[in-house]
């Protein structure tokens, strides 16, 4: 923040939630569309308990001036990731458009509201740093820094749009909650492959948190029980969780220290029967063959129908019926006739030798 920038008050001390409930500073926001009374929502927030990893956001909107871009640019190479040339170039470009003063904020807010298009385009330029210090807190969650700072100025003039100067908050804080929710839904809708619904990416968001909270307080990994009671859920729920949660594994993934393999080369073909189970199925259907060829015609060909020798697939009674035009307990009498000769030691020694 440049050196010169007006010290406001700090955002007041919040309660222990060592032993109390916590409620995320975004959960305030979980089901908000229209946040036309956000400032009796700000008004619970400071009121009541955020999680630590929200304290930045409360730094960020109470601030007078957003992060500048220079602060981005000097950061550890490790605190901006994915820096490459063209969020350079955008960084230094949003670092020339300068910062608004608080009078200036709330003469183009009016004029925006009222819709002066000018005002609202300079009200939204002097807030691309805000985007900025929010898209760099959701890195590494399947989406380039450079496509998280674009979602997040999608929601910025959706802010710039919606504010209502009247209010008498800061636009800053407003649009705060329009950036981090297009940022967070962008993330849900296109960083996995398989797209997951967005109030199942928060409960499986809350699931993380969850388990990292308790692996802290137990020294150990949570079992799923501890994990359900937590979260006041049951075990099912838990384990529906760590399903839908698990990350899709490409099959053409290198595997071997030279990488000259792939993963789908070690994942068999269970629709494929394997050489063993091929010869076998052959040698039966051979010596089944062999067994039959002493029956009469029909009994012969009953067999076959019924059992699926012919093709593999297996006939009711029914079916077998209406192909040799006789009713199903006709079929079922020849069946029932031709099975007992099949048991016969002479014919059914040689099927013996397949039953496992």
């Amino acid at each position: 923040m440049p050196k010169n920038s007006k010290k406001v008050k700090k955002t007041p001390q919040l309660p222990n939630t060592e032993d109390q409930s916590y409620k995320s500073f975004s959960s305030y926001f979980d089901d908000l569309e229209e946040p036309s009374d956000l400032d009796n929502i700000i008004k619970s927030i400071e009121a009541g308990n955020v999680d630590d990893e929200d304290q930045d956001l409360l730094k960020i909107v109470n601030d007078t001036e957003p992060v500048s871009a220079e602060d981005v640019l000097t950061m550890p190479e490790e605190r901006v990731p994915m820096v490459e040339d063209p969020v350079r170039q955008y960084l230094k470009e949003i670092g020339k458009i300068p910062l608004l003063k608080h009078s200036e904020e709330k003469y183009l807010a009016e004029r925006a509201f009222h819709g002066d298009e000018a005002a609202k385009k300079k009200l939204a330029e002097a807030n691309l740093r805000l985007v900025v210090s929010i898209a760099k807190k959701y890195t590494k969650r399947g989406l380039l820094f450079l496509d998280l700072i674009q979602e997040g100025n999608m929601g910025l003039l959706r802010a710039v749009e919606k504010f209502d100067y009247r209010k008498g908050y800061k636009f800053s804080t407003y649009a705060t909650w329009w950036i981090r929710q297009a940022v967070t839904r962008a993330i849900a809708d296109q960083a996995r492959t398989i797209r997951i619904p967005v109030h199942m990416v928060e409960t499986i968001n809350k699931y993380k948190k969850t388990v990292r909270n308790l692996s802290q307080q137990l020294s150990r990994k949570p079992t799923d029980e501890e994990i359900a009671e937590k979260m006041e859920v049951n075990v099912e729920k838990i384990h529906e969780i760590k399903r839908i949660s698990q990350e899709p594994i490409s099959i053409e993934t290198p595997i071997g220290k030279d990488e000259d393999s792939h993963l789908g080369d070690f994942i068999a073909d269970e629709s494929i029967s394997s050489p063993m189970e091929a010869v076998t199925y052959r040698l039966l259907k051979e010596d089944l063959e062999e067994v039959i060829k002493d029956l009469q015609p029909r009994e012969r060909d009953v067999v076959r129908l019924r059992f699926g020798l012919v093709d593999g697939h297996a006939r009711t009674l029914e079916e077998v019926g209406k192909e040799f035009g006789v009713t199903r307990e006709r079929i079922r009498q020849i069946e029932a006739k031709a099975l007992r000769k099949l048991r016969h030691p002479s014919r059914s020694r040689k099927l013996r030798d397949y039953l496992v």
